[in-house]
């Protein structure tokens, strides 16, 4: 494959993604909206950071547009496709359910068109810990129970699923979906924790912990997540990997870690816990290892050490970030 579509590479995993396929010497072609759901200046850094490269295209659109697709895919010979664009958060999509449904079910079976109808080779669909729901047993499978979603966002990426399947029965489209566990690292989303948590530490302001703080996450680190979404592009059938650090750790862990780094200590607020929070993730990466051969190679201490120095070198560049 020479060409790769990259849909929401403006966003988080979507510019460690393009930025890993670009070094590997691919053509990305990437698509994003730019939507405000969190500060689009942290979106537009991301984007400068992809535009030094001379085999990156960008176009700002929107995947619930199927015609602007069309004329994308009219204009590219793309080879594969690895759509990351989506509404993410749980608690927001308590809030504003149509919003999820437009841009992760809507806008992925676009995508899933438009690959039948130019025989794409390779369909890659980010997706979410989250569709494990409250599952109390620990790791999570692939295999486990997936249809007691807690809230709107893990629903649609299940609803998303779901379509690739029957697109990958229907046309033979080699479909492959990566079910991702709290990702961190620098360049990190500002209304997720791991940001939030590093700059209002550093500034002196409170920090909202939800619950008691001993909530476990399979906290991932960026670059081992834009690895293993890479190889994905070299699978074929239908197949669900879980790609996490497969070391849970409580939220008060990486609080400690980061107020070690910094020299500061933690205003701490405490709040109800949500409903819709899952209270532990853990993965059980056994797929992730048979087929693409990959395990994360960053503790939660190395990558936290990275990510805060990531925050210190770019402290100027980074005060005017809502979170």
């Amino acid at each position: 494959m020479k060409t790769i579509l990259v849909t929401g590479s403006a966003g988080f995993i979507g510019w460690a993604t393009c930025k890993l396929l670009l070094k590997k010497g691919l053509t990305v072609i990437g698509i994003d909206n730019i939507n405000n759901y969190y500060d689009p200046k942290i979106k537009k850094l991301r984007l400068n950071n992809l535009k030094k490269f001379e085999k990156f295209f960008f176009y700002k659109a929107n995947i619930e547009n199927r015609s602007t697709l069309i004329k994308i895919f009219a204009t590219h010979k793309i080879d594969g496709i690895i759509n990351l664009a989506a509404r993410a958060g749980v608690r927001a999509s308590v809030e504003n359910p149509w919003g999820y449904l437009d841009t992760n079910v809507k806008g992925t079976i676009n995508l899933l068109e438009v690959a039948k109808d130019h025989n794409i080779k390779v369909f890659v669909l980010a997706s979410t810990s989250s569709v494990y729901g409250d599952n109390d047993k620990m790791p999570f499978k692939v295999s486990d129970f997936t249809d007691k979603p807690l809230a709107p966002y893990p629903a649609s990426k299940k609803s998303a699923e779901l379509f690739c399947y029957c697109y990958h029965y229907l046309y033979n489209i080699n479909t492959i979906i990566p079910r991702y566990f709290t990702v961190y690292g620098p360049f990190g989303r500002p209304d997720m924790s791991i940001f939030r948590f590093i700059r209002k530490i550093d500034i002196g302001e409170s920090i909202i912990v939800y619950g008691d703080g001993k909530q476990k996450r399979d906290f991932t680190y960026v670059e081992d997540i834009a690895e293993a979404t890479s190889l994905c592009l070299n699978l074929e059938g239908y197949k669900v990997l879980n790609l996490g650090n497969d070391r849970p750790v409580e939220l008060i862990y990486v609080i400690n870690l980061i107020e070690e780094l910094l020299k500061k200590k933690a205003k701490i607020q405490w709040e109800t816990r949500h409903p819709a929070d899952i209270y532990a993730t853990w993965a059980d990466i056994s797929e992730a290892k048979k087929y693409i051969g990959w395990q994360p190679k960053v503790s939660i201490e190395e990558g936290i050490q990275k990510t805060v120095n990531w925050y210190l070198e770019n402290r100027e560049l980074l005060k005017n970030i809502k979170i």
